[in-house]
């Protein structure tokens, strides 16, 4: 009889784990700079929209620099008009509905309020970031039907608060129509002109326009 050979100690390797053993491991995929969000890119396209142009925003440019792949993208957005569409939207947001919910919470009086509006625009680099995103969207919608609704749809809010605003202290409904759009095109200007004239030029022109706006009432 042939020799018993003795067990082995180390136990027989099943189908399954001689697998596991050749097979390669997995790697998970390693996230892209941290988890980029919707506002990430937005952020991105609209530095690009007022550095250069509405053309320059396109979604190859925006992924190189954010350090990303294109496919991330798509994450977020259907498409390139869709991010534009929320560029739109966010500086509706920030830059009229914000505000002007804020004022309201804050229950400024009327005077009091349009004095602070007609110093708005020289509210330092917050003031000169608002300009300069607001002076290349409406650029931009001089040649594009979705900004410039967005843009029309801005300046009708903007202008009825102001007219409320003169309203509220006592002027006729075409007196208070007349006198927002005067503010409102002083607002405008002083973006657009910023750099025209000293300090105290600047301050002469507030005070100029504040007393004119405010007087026969």
């Amino acid at each position: 009889m042939p020799a018993k050979q003795p067990a082995s100690s180390q136990p027989a390797s099943s189908p399954a784990s001689k697998r596991s053993a050749t097979s390669p491991k997995v790697r998970a995929s390693k996230p892209e700079r941290s988890q980029l969000t919707p506002q990430d890119w937005v952020r991105a396209a609209t530095e690009l929209l007022i550095h250069r142009s509405i053309d320059a925003v396109r979604v190859d440019v925006l992924a190189k620099i954010l350090e990303v792949t294109r496919g991330s993208f798509y994450w977020h957005f259907t498409d390139r008009d869709d991010l534009l569409k929320r560029v739109l939207l966010g500086w509706q947001e920030e830059q009229t509905e914000q505000i002007i919910a804020r004022y309201r919470k804050q229950g400024v009086q009327a005077e009091d309020l349009i004095r602070e509006l007609v110093e708005l625009p020289f509210h330092g680099r917050a003031a000169m970031k608002g300009a300069s995103v607001e002076l290349a969207i409406r650029a931009w919608a001089r040649r594009d039907e979705m900004a410039r609704r967005v843009v029309d749809a801005v300046d009708a809010k903007r202008l009825a608060y102001l007219d409320e605003c003169f309203a509220n202290l006592g002027f006729t409904a075409a007196e208070a129509k007349s006198r927002a759009f005067l503010l409102y095109c002083y607002m405008q200007s002083e973006s657009l002109f910023r750099n025209q004239g000293s300090s105290d030029d600047k301050a002469q022109r507030r005070q100029f326009v504040a007393q004119t706006l405010l007087a026969g009432r």
